[in-house]
């Protein structure tokens, strides 16, 4: 929806709004349609806004309430947002516009902290409270909306983008040993607070954060996932039915929580095909649906048409498909790679860059069908993983079939001065034990689903569509329905190959080949088999002077991998050459722009 920024001073300065304004300026295209700044002493607020719900003035953001004496900024969707409306308007609370922005004020003033277990949506917001001159920070229970931080002894600076948060200036750029062993360990994840760099952190998801201007710091986690059978488990049918029934709700809330058209986007495996076909079912026509492909490999199919055009001709969706040429993909690769708010890995995400691009001539708002694979056990590692023998430690069940580099791989990759301890599975091994999951399957898709996937698949996409000013939202991530789901037998899960629930759901809706076919990704063939220009650019990269003198890897290990770039893979099918490439590149453009190359 939009990107959010602000400053609190806690030296008793005021805020710097030459810096709030530069880290606007870098976050223009995530809000196209207006911007806008606040101040009082200490703190400040800036603002782009991608008009969503309410396109009135009215709620043009920063949003201060002068009676209740609070200011906000807010990135997101509250799809309840009219229900909590009512609820607060019967509390004597009046409203001077139509949106969901305005609702987090009056949540805010009416429940405090509480307000934040009441909202259905996805959401980063900062809140000012003048009467008590404290700043407070959230995210939404997945963390598809982002929020990073940066703080000093002087200030501490908030940001949609880390790219916007070194834009503001006076942020040291110096790597984290530990992101980096989480980035090449954890297929690109580096999960919360870390990132890459020392001096820039994120907000964990389902936490909030309160300030005051002496720098004093409450954080609060709000939100935790449970993957437990309950003590009176309803029947097979009637879980079934429950799954049913709450993603049928989720995708009606967050199609009609918009004052714009919301398209699909339509790849054509199970899940959004499933969205297109229960939008079709609630009594929607003519749904805008878009579909992107590439050209063949030897070893893969670039695109999957000949599915999303059976979607399309079933239910009569207004659809478009776009096949980009792999010129136009290498053409777009430096774009892309800065377009990414941290350095991801998936070829996924220049696919969703270059659709994104098409899509927003057309519609602001879209739905997406990331996270029904971690909801419902839909990755073909999650069958290798139950198969592992019970007697082999949890990490190691998982490490075996997700780990990208085992860490004596990735201590000959890493350069000595930034090796360290395996922070990776020291933090995988803490989570996955914690209470509150029944088998190990459960403790894995746990969690998938409130770490791992924040930074990869659901990352992706807030970046990619919101660098075009485009919106995706993301159904299968409904609270109620990923806690219904973990409610579900690991076993039922799997079952027929995984998303047993989904396709329940889906028989007699979709076209059998939809349901039955083996699952499919979304391809971008020349980013993971590297030839020609690809792995010119690949080459040109690593081989560059800022690569060199930078010393992160180890020569010898790029050597290797540049002798022989289709031989090197991860047990998640990435390529390790194109992973090497992607941080570098990305380091270049953000981290040392002056630098002569």
């Amino acid at each position: 929806m939009c990107g959010i920024c602000g400053e609190l001073r806690f030296d008793g300065q005021a805020a710097d709004l030459t810096a709030l304004g530069r880290m606007m300026e870098a976050m223009q295209r995530r809000g196209p349609d207006h911007g806008g700044s606040f101040s009082d002493g200490p703190m400040a607020f800036g603002h782009r806004r991608l008009a969503i719900i309410d396109l009135s003035e009215s709620s043009d953001q920063p949003m201060h309430d002068a009676e209740l004496k609070l200011a906000l900024v807010f990135n997101g969707t509250l799809y309840n947002y009219r229900e909590l409306r009512r609820e607060l308007a019967g509390m004597g609370y009046h409203f001077f516009s139509e949106g969901d922005t305005e609702v987090i004020l009056k949540a805010y003033h009416a429940w405090g902290e509480a307000c934040l277990e009441r909202f259905d949506g996805m959401f980063a917001f900062a809140l000012w409270d003048q009467h008590r001159h404290t700043l407070f920070l959230a995210r939404d229970r997945f963390g598809i909306k982002p929020l990073y931080l940066t703080r000093n002894g002087q200030r501490l600076r908030f940001a949609s983008s880390l790219p916007a948060l070194l834009a503001g200036g006076d942020v040291e750029r110096d790597l984290d040993p530990a992101g980096l062993q989480f980035q090449f360990t954890l297929h690109g994840s580096v999960p919360a607070p870390h990132t890459i760099l020392k001096e820039v952190q994120k907000l964990p998801p389902a936490t909030s954060l309160t300030l005051d201007g002496r720098g004093n710091v409450q954080e609060r986690t709000y939100w935790r996932l449970t993957a437990q059978r309950p003590a009176a488990p309803l029947s097979e049918t009637g879980q079934l039915e429950a799954i049913r029934e709450k993603l049928q709700a989720a995708v009606a809330r967050q199609h009609l929580a918009a004052d714009v058209p919301v398209g699909v986007l339509l790849s054509g495996g199970l899940d959004s095909s499933l969205l297109v076909a229960l939008l079709a079912e609630q009594g929607h026509a003519d749904i805008p649906t878009f579909s992107v492909g590439f050209q063949d490999q030897p070893e893969e199919k670039g695109d999957e048409f000949h599915y999303s055009e059976l979607v399309a001709r079933r239910f009569g969706s207004r659809h478009h498909e776009y096949l980009i040429p792999d010129a136009e993909v290498l053409e777009n690769l430096p774009e892309a790679i800065a377009a990414m708010a941290e350095p991801m890995f998936s070829q996924d995400n220049v696919a969703f860059y270059l659709l994104a691009r098409e899509v927003k001539k057309e519609v602001k708002v879209v739905l997406s069908g990331q996270g029904a694979d971690e909801v419902f056990g839909g990755y073909f590692w999650y069958p290798l993983m139950h198969a592992e023998p019970d007697s082999l430690p949890p990490l190691e069940r998982f490490a075996r079939h997700y780990f990208d580099r085992r860490h004596p791989e990735y201590l000959e990759l890493i350069a000595p001065e930034y090796a360290t301890a395996d922070h990776a599975s020291a933090l995988l091994a803490s989570r996955l034990s914690e209470p509150g999951a029944d088998t190990f399957l459960d403790q894995v898709q746990r969690l998938d689903v409130t770490t791992l996937i924040v930074d990869d698949p659901v990352k992706r996409v807030d970046n990619m569509t919101m660098a075009w000013g485009l919106e995706a939202r993301v159904p299968f991530l409904d609270q109620e329905l990923v806690e219904a789901a973990l409610r579900l037998a690991p076993e039922l899960r799997l079952r027929e190959g995984g998303k047993y629930p989904l396709k329940h759901i889906a028989r007699g809706l979709l076209p059998d080949e939809i349901i039955d076919r083996p699952k499919g990704y979304f391809p971008t063939p020349a980013l993971k088999y590297l030839r020609g220009g690809f792995l010119q650019f690949i080459q040109e990269t690593l081989n560059s002077r800022a690569c060199r003198e930078r010393g992160l890897y180890q020569r010898p290990y790029v050597e290797r991998l540049l002798a022989e770039p289709l031989s090197h893979f991860t047990p998640l099918h990435g390529n390790k050459l194109w992973h090497l490439a992607v941080l570098e590149a990305w380091l270049q453009q953000h981290v040392d722009p002056l630098r002569d190359r």
